[in-house]
């Protein structure tokens, strides 16, 4: 595979997660993981985040019953967004990049 592909396949790894929060991503990674390496980063990378991110928020959600969830919420959503954008870009920049605030839990 060409590295303007790879470096494009994993671009659209997040960005069509805004849209297609599991199912694009997941069959971007299935389809492409064996085929590239930066890609099966990527794929790995995207789905710790989800996994992370749905954890915090699930917490968060909990902790509304005591009014600070509001706000944690609120945050959650601005990085998820944030990270998602500054991932796609960094990916299409053929960078290996680190989301912040991730939990490794596929390596």
């Amino acid at each position: 595979m060409h590295e303007s592909d790879e470096r494009l396949f994993a671009m659209l790894l997040y960005v069509l997660s805004l849209f297609f929060p599991v199912l694009a991503p997941l069959l971007i990674w299935l389809l492409k993981r064996d085929q590239s390496d930066f890609i099966d980063y990527h794929g790995k990378e995207y789905f710790n985040f989800l996994i992370s991110f749905t954890i915090y928020g699930i917490i968060s959600g909990i902790l509304v019953i005591i009014l600070i969830g509001f706000v944690l919420l609120g945050i959650i959503s601005i990085l998820l967004l944030v990270f998602t954008i500054i991932a796609a870009v960094k990916a299409y920049q053929g960078e290996r990049y680190r989301i912040p605030m991730v939990i490794r839990f596929i390596k």
